[in-house]
């Protein structure tokens, strides 16, 4: 639970917030994280949809789980990924659903 002081929020938690939103800044993560939104998937499986490597993919999500936004659980050989909790699910509906407020193609 985050801690406010003064009706701010505290320090330490401000910075490792704004290392969440950093990597929530990413486009390729967050593809991932939408795709493990919709179901668990192995790297195998996260890069065959997006098109890109595995590698690439691996980078992504060790960072998405340093910073507990998604999870991982073998099952044999693989390792299914998924995200870490209702709070990153409803995070990300909650910005996904932001862009239909957003003027059409513009900053």
């Amino acid at each position: 639970m985050p801690r406010e002081v003064a009706g701010t929020l505290a320090v330490a938690d401000a910075e490792r917030l704004a290392e969440i939103m950093q990597a929530l800044a990413s486009p390729v993560r967050l593809r991932v994280l939408s795709m493990l939104h919709a179901r668990p998937s192995t790297v195998t499986e996260l890069s065959a949809q997006l098109e890109i490597g595995q590698t690439t993919v691996s980078n992504h999500l060790r960072l998405l789980r340093h910073l507990s936004l998604v999870t991982a659980s073998r099952e044999g050989r693989h390792i299914r990924y998924a995200v870490f909790d209702s709070h990153v699910a409803e995070l990300l509906d909650e910005a996904i659903g932001h862009l239909e407020h957003l003027p059409r193609g513009g900053r």
